[in-house]
């Protein structure tokens, strides 16, 4: 009888012993465009970024077990839920990261609250993810639509350059940059004269850029993104548009876009990023890994943006000594962050994740040194004046 007890209570104790070091199995979904309009941007890249941030972690010492998988949403927000879905429905999935196309973040935005699982956006634009269509399941990673109005057209209208014409791509991300950049030109004394939106994606914008001509307007407002950026200004050169005395103002500008550009089509273009490359030591040996993982390509903000987020979302894991998302989010909403990627911040109530953001002017080419060489820093806009004020937004969240 003693034996059969003291074997039952061994066996209980191994069992134990065996739960306490199961690891925690976490499932991670880079949902993105792969093979369109912001494959460059985001696409395998982000892939990429997130299985570094995995090896980084070395997360078996952690006791974690965490897969990374990806899939192409086409920039279509019909996909993206039908994939979000079967992601958490099916395959186990416990967070969805990158997402271009402000249409796709919100969907599925809207899914991983339906859910409870969490959702971090770090391609995807539109500042409604922390506004009028937040979340308590999502956070906003690297930058906003309302950053990139504050930095760069508040910067250009108090430059003198105050009179504005928009060019937006006709959907979530397009609407949300016209309107948030039109709030700062005009707070700043500017005035906007016009506007014209194109198909999403679009490939000849020369009818639409004639109109912006034929406005008289000293800056062009280029509220799209990636190819469609691209594009519209490779036309505009064409035209003569620039030659002719207005101003392009990219409002979305990563740099794989300048880098298809060309310094030669893209030098002068004064644009907002949250993360260059080549801004300190820390930048520069995370960038250099990644392009030796990455054909030589230096990363975009979502690529870094990717990187950082799963960084603070395993450290969070690992605190909370689970996956489950309520604990997940509190922690890290509660718990600073700091990287070599964006510095220090905070992610708000709202989702917002905050940290300083950079006005970038692009080199000429005779002031280019190499190879990817290609922003010169025109200011630091700080934190806390970088994202709209938590109280402006019109979040739920907020009471």
């Amino acid at each position: 009888m003693k034996t059969s007890i003291l074997a039952a209570t061994i066996g209980l104790l191994m069992g134990s012993i065996a739960s306490a070091q199961e690891p925690i199995k976490i499932k991670i979904g880079v949902l993105n465009d792969l093979s369109g309009t912001y494959a460059d941007l985001s696409g395998e890249g982000s892939v990429v970024a997130a299985r570094m941030a995995v090896e980084d972690f070395n997360v078996a010492e952690h006791g974690l077990e965490v897969e990374v998988i990806s899939a192409d949403h086409q920039n279509k927000p019909d996909i993206a839920s039908n994939i979000a879905r079967q992601w958490y429905d099916q395959d186990g999935v416990d967070i969805i990261v990158d997402l271009p196309t402000s249409s796709a973040a919100l969907a599925v935005s809207d899914i991983s609250r339906e859910k409870d699982k969490l959702v971090i956006v770090s391609a995807g634009g539109s500042s409604d993810l922390t506004g009028s269509k937040c979340s308590p399941n999502t956070i906003h990673w690297a930058y906003d639509t309302w950053a990139l109005g504050n930095g760069t057209g508040r910067a250009l209208t108090q430059q003198g350059y105050d009179s504005w014409f928009f060019l937006t791509a006709d959907y979530a991300f397009g609407h949300s940059l016209e309107r948030d950049t039109s709030s700062v030109v005009e707070a700043a004394g500017g005035t906007v004269i016009g506007t014209v939106r194109h198909p999403f994606p679009g490939q000849d914008f020369s009818s639409f850029l004639l109109q912006a001509q034929s406005s008289g307007a000293k800056v062009i407002g280029l509220a799209n993104a990636g190819s469609d950026t691209i594009n519209s200004i490779k036309q505009a050169s064409e035209f003569g548009i620039t030659q002719a005395g207005q101003t392009l103002a990219g409002l979305l500008v990563f740099i794989s876009d300048v880098h298809a550009l060309g310094l030669d089509a893209a030098q002068g273009l004064v644009l907002t990023e949250a993360f260059y490359w080549d801004q300190n030591d820390g930048t520069r040996e995370w960038s250099k890994r990644f392009g030796e993982k990455f054909g030589g390509t230096m990363p975009t903000m979502a690529h870094a943006g990717v990187y950082s987020a799963i960084t603070h979302y395993l450290n969070s894991v690992v605190a909370t000594k689970t996956k489950e998302s309520g604990p997940v989010m509190a922690h890290m909403k509660a718990t600073p962050t700091e990287d070599a990627l964006f510095g220090k911040g905070e992610i708000r109530a709202d989702g917002r994740k905050i940290h300083d953001m950079y006005l970038f002017q692009v080199k000429t080419p005779e002031e280019s040194t190499g190879p990817w060489d290609y922003y010169k820093q025109l200011a630091t806009i700080p934190a806390a004046e970088a994202f709209r004020p938590i109280e402006e937004g019109g979040c739920s969240l907020i009471k």
